[in-house]
Parts: C-alpha cells; sequence; structure tokens
C-alpha cells in the first residue's frame, strides 16, 4: 500500500495564511534506493544525509530545572515530549485539544481550551509546556471525523487530525471528483470553517507493500517492520495487515522456502497490522534497523507526535525521512476503510508496505500503510501505529520490553517510552526471557549480520532472515538480518510489487 502527500499544495497556518513546502522538502531528498547492501553501503550521496542524522546523538532532555525556569516551557526530546501529551491529555480532560513538537524550539506545544477555568493553563504550564488557546477541543475534532465517517466514507479521501492548525485536515485524491467530491465538500462545510480544512492530492490512495528487509509470499513482496516476540514467546515479526493478501507463508527469497507463517492479521478495519511467526522457534530476531550505512537500535515502541521527525525503511525506496502531519487519521482505501493511522511527509513506494517507521534515537513508532505519490513527488503516506498493534497482537518489542516498549524496570509501563498505553505484557520480563525477546541465545541466525542473540526481541527489519543475497534481484534494503533480502508483496493496490 503506498500514499504520499502531494508536497507542494499549501499549507493552511495556524493564523489563517498558506505557505508551499520548499522545493528542497518537496523532493524528500534524504531517500535512498538500495538493491545490494554492497550497494548500500556504497550509498548515494541523498542517502547519507538522512543517515548522518541517525548518528547517535540522544541527549537527555534538558528540563530547565532550576525553580526560576519552572514555568517555562521545557527543552525535550520529541520521545518524551510525547510522553507529557500523554500526561496532559489525561490532566486537561475537555479542555485538551491536542499537542504537537516544535523541532526548532524542541518543546511541546499543548493546545488548551480555557472556557472559564484558568487553571488549565497553569497546569499545562507548570508540567512544562507551551500553551496555546484554541477554539476546538479534542473530543470535538473527533466528532468532527465521526461526522466525515457517517456522511463522506468515499473510497479516495482521508481525514487527520492535525493539531497545528486545531483542525482536521480532509484529503480527497484523483479519483474523487463529480458527486463525489461535492458530497464531501458539503461534509467539511457543514463542520463550519474553523473544523476542518479540504485539500486536493494529486495521487491516489492504495495501500503499499513495504519494510524493511524483503519478504515474499506467492508473486508478492512486502517489507518487514519489527521483530517482536509473540505472546507465547515464540520469535515473530510485524508487517502490514495487507501485505498478508499476498498469503499466509512468507520466505525471505523469491520463490524460496517458506520461514514464517502468518498467525494474525488485521486489514481493513481498526488498523493495518499482521503479525508473522517464524517457523523455526530457535529464529534469531535482533531488535534493530539496519540501514546500511549503520544500525539503529530499536528500544521500545513510542507514540507518534505532530511534528515528530521520523525515518522510514523500506525494500524498495530504503531510508526516507519526515514529520508526522497528524494522528488517529482515516484513510478509505479502494479495499476498505482504515481507521487509527498516522499521516506523515515521509515518501514511501510499491514493496515500501509493511516496513520499518522509526526515530534516530531507536523508537519505533509504525508500519508503512499505504498513500499516494512516490519519491520523485513526494505525497501523504500513512502508518500504522506500532503501540497499537503490539496491544493487538500480544506481542512485546525491545530487549525484555513489554508491547509498547515498557522496559525492564517499567512495571506496568509507567516509566516506559510509550507510556501507559504501553500495552500487553507490562511485566518486567514480559514472557520474552530474561534478555531477549526472542530467547537469550536465539537459534539459528539469517544470514551474515542476522543477529544480536541479546537482544533478540524486536529488530527492525531483521529477518527475514536472509543470506547476504536473498531475494529476487537483490531488492532488500537490508533493514536487519538478512542483508540482501528483497521484499515484494503484491496484491493489486499498486502498492505492491508483482514478479
Amino acid at each position: 500500500m503506498r500514499t504520499n502527500s502531494h508536497p507542494g499544495a499549501p499549507q493552511e497556518l495556524p493564523d489563517g495564511g498558506t505557505y508551499s513546502v520548499p522545493q528542497e522538502e518537496r523532493s524528500l531528498s534524504h531517500k535512498r534506493i538500495p538493491k545490494r547492501k554492497a550497494a548500500i553501503a556504497a550509498g548515494s550521496v541523498v542517502a547519507l544525509g538522512a543517515a548522518a542524522i541517525l548518528l547517535p546523538n540522544a541527549n537527555a532532555s534538558q528540563d530547565g530545572s532550576s525553580d526560576d525556569a519552572a514555568a517555562a516551557p521545557k527543552t525535550l526530546k520529541a520521545g518524551d515530549a510525547s510522553d507529557l501529551a500523554s500526561q496532559l491529555s489525561g490532566l486537561l480532560g475537555e479542555a485538551f485539544g491536542g499537542s504537537y513538537y516544535d523541532s526548532d524550539s524542541q518543546q511541546l506545544v499543548v493546545n488548551v481550551v480555557p472556557g472559564d477555568n484558568n487553571n488549565v493553563i497553569v497546569q499545562a504550564k507548570a508540567a512544562g509546556a507551551k500553551v496555546r488557546e484554541v477554539d476546538n477541543s479534542w473530543s470535538e475534532l473527533q466528532g468532527g471525523a465521526q461526522t466525515l465517517k457517517s456522511d463522506a466514507t468515499i473510497a479516495g479521501t482521508s481525514w487527520a487530525i492535525d493539531p497545528r492548525t486545531n483542525k482536521l485536515l480532509v484529503t480527497a485524491d484523483s479519483t474523487v471528483t463529480g458527486a463525489k467530491w461535492d458530497r464531501l465538500e458539503s461534509t467539511v462545510q457543514s463542520l463550519g470553517s474553523g473544523m476542518a480544512t479540504l485539500k486536493k492530492s494529486a495521487g491516489t490512495f492504495k495501500p503499499f507493500v513495504s519494510g524493511g528487509d524483503a519478504i515474499f509470499a506467492g508473486g508478492s513482496r512486502c517489507s518487514l517492520g519489527f521483530n517482536v516476540t509473540a505472546g507465547d514467546g515464540s520469535p515473530a515479526f510485524l508487517t502490514a495487515g495487507h501485505c498478508t493478501l499476498g498469503g499466509n507463508e512468507w520466505s525471505d527469497t523469491q520463490g524460496g522456502q517458506p520461514i514464517a507463517t502468518v498467525d494474525q492479521s488485521t486489514f481493513p478495519g481498526d488498523g493495518d497490522f499482521a503479525l508473522v511467526k517464524y517457523d523455526d522457534p530457535a529464529t534469531e530476531a535482533p531488535s534493530e534497523v539496519n540501514t546500511g550505512d549503520q544500525t539503529v537500535q530499536i528500544t521500545e515502541a513510542a507514540e507518534a507526535t505532530v511534528g515528530q521527525e521520523v525515518f522510514r525503511m523500506g525494500s524498495t525506496t530504503g531510508l526516507a525521512d519526515g514529520q508526522v502531519l497528524g494522528l488517529d487519521a482515516t484513510v478509505n482505501y479502494p479495499e476498505g476503510t482504515v481507521t487509527g493511522l498516522i499521516q506523515t511527509n515521509v515518501c514511501a513506494e510499491p514493496g515500501d508496505s509493511g516496513g520499518s517507521l522509526f526515530t534516530q534515537d531507536g523508537l519505533a513508532i509504525g508500519l508503512t500503510s499505504g498513500g499516494s505519490g512516490d519519491c520523485t513527488v513526494g505525497g501523504e503516506t500513512f502508518f500504522q501505529p506500532v503501540t497499537t498493534a503490539l496491544e493487538a497482537v500480544g506481542a512485546t518489542l525491545g530487549a525484555g520490553g513489554a508491547a509498547g516498549g515498557a522496559g525492564e524496570e517499567a512495571g506496568a509501563g509507567e516509566e516506559a517510552g510509550a507510556g501507559e498505553d504501553a500495552g500487553a505484557g507490562a511485566g518486567e520480563e514480559a514472557g520474552a526471557g530474561e534478555e531477549a525477546g526472542a530467547g537469550g541465545e536465539a537459534g539459528a541466525g539469517a544470514g551474515e549480520e542476522a543477529g544480536a542473540g541479546e537482544e533478540a526481541g524486536a529488530g527492525a527489519g531483521a529477518g527475514a532472515g536472509a543470506g547476504e543475497q536473498a531475494g529476487g534481484e537483490d531488492a532488500g534494503a537490508g533493514a536487519g538480518a538478512g542483508q540482501d533480502t528483497g521484499q515484494e508483496v503484491g496484491d493489486d493496490s499498486g502498492l505492491t510489487e508483482s514478479r
């Protein structure tokens, strides 16, 4: 499934004005198109741009600890900002109007509907957020989304909450014309001018088959997202649910012997995700994403924050970066409606479906679902939140971490990177064994870099395990264990590559 936003389209600013995305942003220049690991290692100059940003620089939060600065907005990493946003959403209740991360100032901006109670603003400021007064609460925006669902569920449309504008961002692709467009426009207008904005996308919304390492079923290819540990302790991985339309048995080479079998899958409906278990219980499944130039250790799963910088790894286009644009997105694909997604401006193409969306400091954020456009012109792209997928399938991510990233000291998610919604497996070792999600010294690796026994639980893109030259035309992005494993999951969506 693939989707890309139309990067040149005017974007609405909080003050009602518009701007066009600069050309350098439209081109999404930080993308790499790998064919073999050796080629990736040589890399293009463009690819090095994104990879360089990934170098370890996860600095601790600078929270201005002095008493004098207590009421000033704190300087935070994006992951910490996400945790604070979760806390404030509960604290502010109906006054909460969403939040986003200002990457320039490294501050969390929280929207507040003050009403007659100025205390909510005091509370938000005291917590370290930058407060902005708005008209629409989060629940009101969700109500607007429900109206769109009831009155304008039309193939080729999407909507997501954009806290930067405090509105619903409604998008229609190129197939929405005539009576369909009139119906959508009328529904948006019925919400009121201060509730939603409507824009056209030049592309067509489709699901992508995508991910880190390439995985194959039948004649189609997808990408592996993140290695995890299933609820029964067996090694497994997450990918997009629509990828499983290609078949239940998956291999790490085109036409090769199956190495994994679909255990659970959701698409369309409340998400786009699947849990696929490795057939060999001794499979080594490292918790990492191999971008070719470096390996990013994945430590936990976390909620996305609007404004957050993220990276996507896929078997077709390799590494690409961008920002989170909207949350709780609904996308009406030709195959059906999918809810609860993350909207970004990160590009993707067929074969990238299922691939990993992550941060430079090792947080697992999403799985590539679909969108419009490509990595030449850009476009909207949607991702399945990892935290939701982990909770739904009962799997855990990371070395001993719980299903939404609750680490071994996090008890029930109290101190976990994914906050209180960390999902299943909140205990100390979350059913995954003392050190490794897939077993401490878990067995037979899959290729030369297959694995880190000690950290074997969650690897982003590791596993399909494949040998240096696995997979058809060596299409792997090398994000994980099988260095050159290609991934092409084909459905007729236009986002999967068929061979």
